[in-house]
């Protein structure tokens, strides 16, 4: 801790709200699942699990939908209320409607696991948090689940709030100290469950067991008490047996949302707010790089200060977005910051959340699209027939999901409240989302185009093969055309001759449509060298003669 720099040790967080969100990609179901989604197995099996399946906040009695559920709604607009919370269910009451006019996001919760202790640095007392939430959010169309975690507690140290967003979301470590505890991590991270025992205990300290893993499978190993909490998702590369497995998308730190009410914002330092807003960037420890463009910019870059004045008579809630991080601080005296019903504590929670959350759904998505080309691509021999099918499947498969994901996902607009609307442009532009969809949706439509080059390429090879086929044939039939049909007296024999005569001849002629199809590319040029007006006639034969004589090339 520093506090003879920014004596945040003697400030306090009144109130903290903080949830990780991390997205994660889905392996596609084995072939012997028919139909089947990764949701609908996920819930075929809860009773060997503790996930729950949850619907949305619209229940059947009016009496229960909440008001903070009713400003929620109403915050974005209509086709993005239709994409988070699906159709009205008047007319969608049959059962033979089935999936249709439903939200494609389906919600599971876990409810055993009621804190979160976590040993921040060795030495160091415990801190215990509450949990809120522990979601998985599964999307239909797209492999992909993101995994909620919302925490709170009272009453802490301002060092202690900052260090918990700088350690907590990480789900690996990406080194070790001397000491051999994970390097940036949490020293110890344990879930308990509601009588206090303990349900999973981080492993960041076992140093042998992350080498190993990724010395065999080239993909790094996640903490076991990440692993746990994600049963029966299993990661891809471990043994352990599974049929929902993913894999990561991005690097270990997970995006992260943060509510901090302290006492007397206006009275913190440019320190303080470097430190709150790039505390997931920013070691705690580490001096603040003042030479850092980040850090030079901070205010233009990462700051949205529309309900935030010097003032003592304005407002005093700050939004900084860097992307990666969301992080609201406000005034702990104020009773519509701390509303949880109406203020912005609601709206931290519902609004924001869901803005945070589509923001990175998109990102996580784009990364999935991105990494399934490169799969195919590697995936595809040219020399191997079946190689090649299947890459224009999984092609053609990953273009029509694109074109889904952009008219049922894909938004610029999400609401006509301005500082909504705001954040969601810092936050996609700091992910950098326009520019990522832009590089997937050239990726996809140049093999796209080539999947369409290469069926013409085909085509034109069967149109000249029967061109040549047409030519040669047209040859022989206005020949025999000429002198008539019956030269050989064919019906004059016995049945046992015309029969054998009747197989003879279609052997040859079969055997010279053979020929041509197999030489149809040399005849091919044969034919173009016979229009050739600057050609004599030996040139010609000649290439009739190579035509002849030269194995066939495979095609054009």
């Amino acid at each position: 801790m520093m506090p003879s720099e920014d004596s945040c040790s003697e400030r306090r967080v009144r109130l903290f709200h903080a949830s990780l969100l991390w997205p994660l990609q889905l392996e596609p179901l084995g072939d012997e699942i028919d139909d089947g989604r990764h949701w609908e197995l996920f819930e075929s099996g809860q009773d060997e699990h503790a996930w729950r399946r949850i619907d949305d906040e619209f229940t059947a009695d009016p009496r229960d939908f909440s008001e903070r559920h009713y400003r929620e709604f109403v915050s974005f607009l209509p086709y993005v209320q239709r994409f988070l919370y699906g159709e009205g269910r008047g007319r969608m009451a049959s059962e033979a409607a089935g999936d249709l006019g439903r939200s494609p996001i389906h919600v599971f919760r876990r409810k055993d696991i009621a804190r979160l202790r976590l040993t921040l640095r060795r030495g160091q007392a415990p801190v215990e948090l509450s949990i809120v939430h522990l979601d998985l959010y599964f999307f239909h169309d797209l492999d992909i689940v993101q995994l909620n975690v919302e925490v709170r507690a009272d009453d802490l140290p301002l060092d202690v709030a900052r260090d918990i967003l700088f350690r907590f979301g990480r789900a690996y470590p990406s080194g070790w100290e001397e000491g051999g505890e994970g390097l940036h991590n949490a020293y110890a991270a344990e879930w308990l469950d509601h009588d206090g025992a303990v349900v999973a205990r981080s492993d960041t300290g076992h140093r042998g067991k992350y080498l190993e893993y990724v010395c065999q499978h080239r993909s790094p190993c996640i903490s076991e008490h990440w692993a746990c909490l994600l049963k029966p998702l299993v990661l891809s590369h471990t043994d352990e047996p599974g049929e929902l497995r993913f894999r990561l998308i991005e690097y270990h730190r997970m995006p992260i949302m943060a509510f901090l009410a302290v006492d007397r914002p206006r009275e913190l330092k440019r320190k303080d707010w470097l430190r709150l807003g790039l505390a997931a960037l920013l070691h705690p420890d580490e001096p603040v790089p003042l030479n850092e463009p980040a850090v030079i910019e901070f205010e233009k870059r990462y700051c949205q200060d529309r309900y935030w004045s010097d003032d003592p008579n304005g407002p005093s809630t700050r939004f900084i977005c860097s992307g990666h991080s969301l992080v609201v601080v406000g005034d702990a005296a104020n009773p519509f910051f701390v509303d949880a019903e109406r203020g912005v504590l609601a709206q931290f929670r519902h609004q924001y959340f869901l803005v945070f959350l589509i923001c990175h759904l998109h990102r996580g998505a784009l990364l999935v699209f991105s990494e399934t080309l490169v799969d195919a691509v590697n995936d595809l021999d040219i020399r191997v027939d079946a190689s090649v099918r299947r890459f224009k499947r999984r092609i053609r498969a990953n273009f029509e999901t694109f074109l889904r994901f952009t008219h049922r996902y894909w938004f610029h607009e999400l609401s006509e409240r301005p500082h909504i609307q705001t954040m969601y442009r810092m936050c996609g532009r700091h992910l950098r989302n326009d520019a990522l969809y832009s590089e997937v949706r050239d990726e996809i439509r140049e093999m796209a185009q080539y999947l369409d080059s290469d069926s013409q390429r085909r085509q034109s090879n069967t149109v000249v093969r029967l061109t040549v086929i047409t030519i040669f044939g047209l040859i022989a039939t206005v020949s025999t055309g000429y002198f008539g049909m019956n030269i050989i007296p064919f019906g004059d024999g016995s049945l046992s001759s015309r029969i054998l005569h009747g197989l003879l001849a279609t052997a040859g002629i079969s055997a010279i449509v053979m020929f041509a199809v197999a030489r149809s590319k040399q005849l091919s040029d044969f034919l173009e060298g016979m229009a050739d007006e600057r050609l004599g006639s030996k040139d010609r034969l000649r290439m009739l003669g190579r035509a002849l004589r030269r194995k066939g090339e495979g095609g054009l």
